[in-house]
């Protein structure tokens, strides 16, 4: 990228030194401020995805973006918490401008068509958010000519000349060592973004600049002084790599001649504000900024996928540094979806359509798949054989089976949940019972499950949190199946009394799975902790409280009377017999658990 040294550079840089001190120092108050307004609105919590862009249809990446902050959100609610959830689209910028005028459309019906199919995908996959944004809405306009002008008054922006690489596809302007050589399909050598792939082309045209060259030192303290401000830890590096060089000032308009689908710059009708400017403020749009916004933006933690980290922990920083606005709490950065061990492309044909996965294997089984195989700082594969596998393995045969046998009616006539006989189960392990080792140590697992999925969900690592869980599914199995149930007789007391406590504790195992699932596979959940009878009141996290009657207290559930729902928790799924056909579902539902 090559900036020209004006004149006027060379005389204000003592000027430049000053503004960066002041830059630090409002830095240090806005982080004071921050911190001050926490303690009052720690019971909120604001959790965004990226907004997506509208010149192609929703992917399995988008999904997971969408389903990763929408299991964090609801985890949030679960303790407590009050939450706001975004997502939307972006829809101005040229990709759009060519791909409404290759469609023979007007911009805004083009994107129209294709933000319905977003939020469509969304509600569809149980994507609870509290506000779809789309950045064509008025609101957001307002928002966006209201940062222009602050960071406009600031001596923030100036007019100046950029010259350099531009890639459209990725509406991003690019540093000579950003871009290599390659050859298209038609044997031409072209210049490529060495990140994406995607072609640049040499750009020189006047536009409105932003003085980012300034704010380095202040994101580096930033970064230096919230060392979890980016996770995972990887790419917090990346982005403190990137800070130990110099930055250039950033191009954030466009020339009307070039660009007119997008939001004026004020006062400047030739001239239109840069894509990535105007996406970004969406966040700010819907925690009501300009007005009172201040509730949700001190609570603010974003959901990115890694190709877009730069924009939201350089660029977005600075912006809002220069505005005088708090920095996000938190920038959650997950990696990409292959195909078969590829890349997915139009081209090859290979990109995953999440409607229609999900119509297969069901909303809640693409959810699983997604949170229990992505892995937030490595590339993730997927195949539909993956899927089945993992959702038979996991959701139809361990979880659903155990609730099957717990629940059916030839083990629990009653249909109730059975007392608890501590004579049976002593809580002193060294008392004679029919209770060994083992078992203690399931009911020690279970009992510090919550903990340890808390943290995982805190940290975004859900599928660590889903493979405790699971790891405790299969205790809970291997209790049950240890005891064998089904083979203790009713008219012995003694027995009978083992077998209840033995019900017992598994239903009350399910309960905390269940419970604990929630932010996951909320139908699931909810089919699951209504067959055992879990009122709505009693899903919440402080709920828990695992087994209270081992623990020589009171339980609200014994003998209380399980759902009367006898459906199978999660069908088994078959592997299709003819590809892009539905998988064929168990018709025998005693194999299907």
């Amino acid at each position: 990228m090559k900036i020209p040294c004006f004149p006027f550079v060379r005389a204000l840089r003592s000027v430049r030194k000053i503004q960066q001190n002041q830059c630090s120092l409002s830095l240090r108050k806005n982080q004071m401020r921050f911190s001050s307004n926490v303690n009052q609105d720690e019971k909120s919590f604001y959790t965004t995805t990226p907004i997506f862009y509208v010149n192609a249809s929703p992917h399995i990446g988008h999904l997971y973006s969408a389903v990763l902050a929408d299991c964090l959100s609801r985890y949030k609610q679960l303790r407590g918490f009050k939450i706001k959830c975004s997502t939307g689209t972006d829809e101005h910028g040229l990709k759009i401008q060519q791909a409404a005028e290759t469609a023979g459309e007007d911009p805004h019906v083009f994107c129209t068509k294709v933000s319905e199919k977003f939020k469509h995908l969304f509600d569809t996959c149980s994507i609870s958010y509290t506000d779809y944004i789309r950045t064509t809405e008025q609101r957001h306009r307002v928002a966006v000519e209201h940062m222009w002008s602050v960071l406009r008054d600031k001596g923030l922006i100036y007019k100046g000349s950029y010259e350099g690489w531009y890639s459209t596809q990725d509406e991003s302007f690019l540093t000579a060592s950003q871009v290599g050589d390659a050859v298209d399909s038609s044997g031409k050598n072209v210049k490529i973004s060495l990140e994406s792939g995607h072609k640049v082309e040499w750009m020189k045209e006047e536009n409105y600049m932003f003085r980012l060259s300034m704010f380095r030192h202040q994101l580096l303290d930033w970064l230096k002084e919230n060392p979890n401000a980016i996770r995972p830890e990887r790419f917090y590096q990346d982005v403190v790599q990137w800070l130990q060089e110099d930055l250039p000032d950033l191009s954030v308009s466009r020339q009307k001649s070039r660009l007119q689908w997008g939001i004026p710059v004020p006062g400047d009708p030739n001239q239109t504000i840069y894509v990535w400017l105007d996406a970004l403020v969406n966040y700010l749009t819907v925690a009501g900024y300009p007005g009172h916004y201040q509730q949700w933006w001190n609570v603010t933690h974003h959901v990115i996928g890694k190709d877009i980290l730069k924009f939201h922990a350089v660029y977005w920083p600075a912006f809002l540094l220069g505005a005088g606005l708090p920095l996000p709490q938190m920038i959650y950065v997950h990696s990409h979806w292959t195909v078969g061990g590829k890349k997915m492309s139009k081209s090859l044909g290979n990109v995953v359509d999440p409607l229609d996965r999900s119509n297969v294997f069901t909303t809640d089984g693409m959810r699983y798949f997604l949170l229990r195989q992505g892995v937030p700082d490595s590339d993730c594969d997927y195949t539909d054989d993956k899927v089945i596998k993992l959702l038979n393995a996991e959701l139809a045969d361990s979880l659903g089976g155990l609730l099957n046998r717990c629940t059916a009616p030839a083990l629990n006539p009653a249909q109730l949940h059975p007392m608890f006989c501590p004579k049976s189960f002593p809580f002193d392990p060294t008392e004679q019972s029919r209770a060994i080792s083992e078992d203690y140590q399931m009911l020690s697992a279970v009992g510090n499950l919550p903990s340890i999925v808390e943290n995982y969900y805190e940290d975004m690592h859900v599928y660590k949190a889903l493979e405790a869980i699971n790891a405790c599914v299969r205790q809970t199995n291997g209790f049950v199946q240890r005891h064998a149930p089904w083979k203790l007789s009713r008219q012995n007391m003694e027995e009978k009394h083992w077998q209840d406590t033995i019900i017992h504790v598994a239903l009350e195992c399910l309960r905390i799975y269940g419970t604990l699932l929630q932010p996951v596979v909320p139908q699931i959940s909810n089919k699951l902790l209504s067959k055992l009878g879990v009122k709505p009141s009693e899903r919440s996290w402080p709920a828990l409280n695992f087994l209270p009657r081992f623990h020589g207290m009171e339980s609200p559930f014994e003998g209380r009377t399980l759902g009367t729902d006898t459906e199978v928790l999660f069908n088994r799924l078959e592997r299709f017999s003819v590809k892009g056909t539905k998988p064929k579902k168990c018709k025998n539902t005693s194999k299907c658990v």
